[in-house]
């Protein structure tokens, strides 16, 4: 699920991105088809993820979904397949019949922009738990944590100034 959140939902997201996109010289459906497929991998390998910590824990006999990295990262794996079924419609836009297309790229965005930050937000609070810190400490730990918080800036930035500023400058 850490590989589903941190590296392939971030890559998804930056596809856009005039600064940070190794695929800024394609068109834009080449890069809504690279998006399109980062998002299916990283919802596939949190999928994965989610059944493989499930099935660990009742092997063990532990609760499920007890500590709020559990309800964080079940949420965020909720949460990211009804974004990508809302994906669908901006793929599809015969299906969303009466929206306009850029009202449903600014919803898609927003929403995965909060998608993301819930993911970023388990990642946090799973570095919190008694085994990551006994793995890690000391400034590896803080390191560790502000991939995710530095991540999520990023990504916050390249939404932001993607659909919600430009927005507003247009009123």
């Amino acid at each position: 699920m850490a590989l589903a959140f941190s590296l392939l939902l971030t890559q998804a997201l930056l596809v856009f991105s005039p600064e940070a996109s190794p695929l800024r010289a394609l068109s834009r459906k080449a890069k809504v088809r690279a998006h399109w497929a980062l998002q299916v991998l990283a919802l596939l390998c949190a999928l994965l993820g989610l059944a493989l910590v499930a099935y660990n824990k009742h092997l063990q006999g532990k609760g499920h979904f007890h500590t709020w990295h559990g309800r964080a990262g079940l949420l965020a794996v909720l949460y990211a397949g009804g974004q990508s079924l809302g994906g669908l419609l901006l793929l599809y836009p015969k299906l969303a019949r009466g929206w306009p297309p850029g009202k449903l790229r600014l919803y898609h965005a927003t929403a995965g922009l909060v998608g993301y930050l819930l993911g970023c937000a388990s990642l946090v609070l799973g570095m919190c738990s008694l085994w990551f810190t006994a793995a890690v400490s000391g400034a590896a730990w803080y390191l560790a944590v502000l991939c995710p918080l530095l991540s999520s800036l990023v990504v916050m930035n390249q939404v932001s100034n993607a659909y919600l500023y430009r927005k507003r400058s247009q009123h």
